[in-house]
């Protein structure tokens, strides 16, 4: 039996590169493709049968496999009788595959007791394989062996093409990658990336955002899973990290580490704290996160639909750190509980509202950001929590104020800027 072996490889080269499978894993699928053809045509049902194609010259050869044992690697094969009763009672026989304790059964179409095998192999032990050639059919496969080797084909390339795909994106998982909108269906965004189908649930889409088919997308990869229907790659967009690879994208001294993300804070669609520190003292690390006139942080703005994003300094001092979290708003006054692991901060009336934010917003963030609990007082002994609701009665009216003015306050305080907090607006 001979093969066109230049058509053979022309084939392959196409197939390999296309589906970036490896070109011995389709040969090795092709051989055990005409394997299980001749065993279909010639062979019987528990022979073991390989195939070896030569890939110069196109000639194939075909052997049968059998295995050294002794009685104590097995068990004895079965008597007609037995054979029988299996035959009348399946279940049985299903029985005896689920126990896995149990010794295969001395089949002579696969086994080779060790004595006899010394006879063809003088220095065989247990285990080992004893190969016997077998006559090559003249003729072509028959319809039915043909597509049998052409089912173990498509099998064998879809399974090299799971564990390739599985492969290329298991080292992706933790980075953003980009991809381009499948479909939209009841609030599921399916995204194509070429070899695998992304998923971007609703709970991890960004509010307020709309995808269109074809929408060109960027999204975090935190899951890569294998599933029943191929590789399912999970997605986010409100991940706190994908902020963090957004900056890696941008910022070349993020990418290379200079520059680390200690912690961040989140809030989808709204607004986000990142915590920024650099290995080198040379290097501004909030700097390097903003960008020249804010060309950096802006970009990931846009990205975010207009996500508001602080970029704050991480300090090992935690009254610091809490200090500079706060930011846009001033801190006069800190006091830290290590038992408690409680931050009290004072602040001036007219930074009250600031410090809270939006529905208590800027100190929730603060607080998830340092891992710190922050009370916060005014000068005139207002008092709120991270929640961003009132510590007692005598504070109730003061903060009323503060929110219903709050809005005048926030604009009013944009174009101050502290010295130790840099805070960044789009």
């Amino acid at each position: 039996m001979l093969f066109d072996v230049k058509l053979l490889k022309t084939t392959i080269e196409q197939i390999e590169e296309e589906k970036k499978i490896s070109a011995s894993v389709l040969w090795d699928a092709i051989e055990q493709s005409l394997a299980a053809a001749y065993k279909k045509d010639h062979g019987k049902k528990d022979q073991v049968i390989r195939a070896k194609l030569d890939q110069d010259t196109g000639t194939v050869t075909f052997t049968q496999v059998k295995t050294v044992v002794d009685e104590n690697s097995v068990r004895p094969a079965l008597t007609d009788e037995e054979l029988e009763k299996m035959r009348a009672h399946p279940e049985l026989r299903d029985a005896e595959k689920t126990e896995e304790e149990l010794k295969p059964r001395y089949d002579e179409e696969k086994h080779m007791f060790l004595d006899a095998a010394k006879l063809f192999k003088a220095n065989a032990a247990i285990g080992d394989e004893i190969i016997f050639p077998l006559d090559t059919p003249e003729e072509d496969f028959g319809r039915v062996a043909a597509q049998t080797a052409k089912q173990v084909i498509m099998q064998k390339i879809r399974e090299a093409e799971r564990g390739s795909v599985m492969s290329e994106y298991s080292d992706k998982e933790g980075e953003i990658i980009l991809g381009s909108v499948q479909k939209v269906d009841r609030g599921m965004v399916f995204i194509d990336f070429n070899r695998a189908t992304g998923v971007l649930p609703r709970s991890e889409q960004i509010p307020g955002e709309t995808y269109h088919t074809g929408d060109r997308i960027k999204a975090y990869l935190y899951q890569v899973e294998e599933g029943p229907r191929g590789i399912n790659l999970r997605l986010s967009r409100t991940h706190p990290r994908f902020i963090e690879g957004l900056f890696a994208v941008e910022s070349p001294e993020v990418a290379a580490g200079i520059v680390k993300v200690e912690s961040i804070a989140r809030e989808p669609g709204a607004r986000s704290k990142i915590a920024v520190w650099s290995t080198d003292e040379n290097v501004d690390a909030q700097g390097a996160c903003i960008g020249q006139r804010g060309v950096r942080v802006r970009s990931i703005t846009e990205e975010l639909h207009g996500e508001q994003i602080d970029i704050i300094p991480f300090s090992k001092d935690a009254a610091e750190y809490v200090s500079n979290a706060l930011a846009p708003a001033r801190v006069l006054d800190i006091s830290i509980n290590e038992e408690t692991h409680q931050a009290n901060v004072t602040v001036a009336d007219d930074q009250l509202s600031l410090a809270i934010g939006k529905g208590g917003q800027n100190v929730r963030l603060a607080a998830k950001l340092t891992g710190w609990k922050i009370d916060i007082k005014g000068i005139k002994g207002e008092e709120v929590n991270e929640e961003g609701t009132p510590a007692d009665e005598e504070g109730f009216k003061s903060i009323s104020e503060f929110v219903n003015n709050e809005a005048e306050l926030t604009k009013d305080s944009d174009s101050t800027e502290t010295p130790e907090v840099k805070e960044v607006t789009e």
